[in-house]
């Protein structure tokens, strides 16, 4: 991996490719491996250049105490665009809390997107209960680890079939759950408790936009995944059969040439 100081902190990034700069941003508690069967085949197949970060506090990037919140990781990717020297503007492709993010960066920084693609996230702010839980969350990951969060969310994050087809697979995303440090982990719970509803600002999303979600999923279900297609002008609805929450991972056929298509027609 590449690393670059942006922001006052270290990003660690995968790039591959030449052409459309593609930015594809993990969800929670993840890192940019979530997109291992997107990188090169988008990149050598479709004619993009690849950018695939580790959030701030995920993976091999810097993590930061106290509170990260969306805007703030949206923040952190136009610094890291700006120092690779990427003026042109960029398709960006979010998923769960990517796609919070990719929200926040769609509204502060409109005039930098091509197109924008949401995989499985959603655009209504935490419930006080679920905001609770989240800063409960936080809590305990300083202070125990992982796990409990790790046991909690797995059986939420793939389709039964594909958690039986392909234990490595499940097992792989685990292990990055359990890796990655605390202080981040914490520190982004505590953000997205605090993430603003932007359902109402859908409709100033004026770039091309693709939504893609897995037809089983649990966390952000298709029907509302729909609903944020029919919020935004123009955009394309694309729900993947016979998957969960991880549709990139669990049908990255799929998913890779529903994210070709979207590229080819901005081409």
């Amino acid at each position: 991996m590449r690393r670059i100081t942006v922001r006052g902190i270290e990003l660690a990034y995968v790039e591959r490719g030449a052409g459309t700069p593609l930015l594809l941003v993990h969800g929670y508690p993840l890192d940019h491996s979530m997109w291992n069967a997107q990188i090169d085949t988008l990149a050598d197949r479709e004619g993009c250049r690849v950018i695939a970060p580790d959030l701030r506090g995920f993976g091999q990037s810097e993590a930061s105490r106290g509170v990260v919140t969306m805007e703030d990781m949206a923040d952190d990717l136009a610094a890291l665009l700006d120092e690779l020297g990427i003026d042109e503007p960029i398709v960006f492709c979010g998923l769960s809390m990517g796609g919070y993010v990719a929200f926040q960066f769609a509204l502060k920084y409109a005039q930098r997107l091509a197109g924008l693609i949401l995989c499985d996230t959603r655009a209504v702010a935490d419930t006080p209960q679920l905001a609770a839980a989240r800063r409960a969350t936080a809590e305990e990951v300083l202070e125990e680890g992982s796990a409990n969060l790790v046991a909690a969310m797995m059986p939420k994050l793939f389709a039964e079939l594909s958690a039986s087809g392909s234990p490595q697979m499940v097992e792989s995303l685990g292990r990055v759950m359990l890796e990655n440090n605390p202080q981040g982990t914490a520190a982004a719970a505590l953000g997205m408790a605090q993430r603003p509803d932007v359902t109402a600002s859908l409709c100033k999303i004026d770039c091309p936009a693709l939504v893609i979600v897995g037809s089983q999923d649990a966390i952000s279900t298709a029907a509302e995944m729909r609903s944020i297609a029919d919020g935004i002008p123009g955009a394309e609805f694309v729900e993947i059969p016979n998957c969960g929450h991880m549709s990139p991972m669990e049908k990255p056929d799929e998913v890779n040439a529903a994210i070709a298509r979207f590229i080819a027609a901005l081409q």
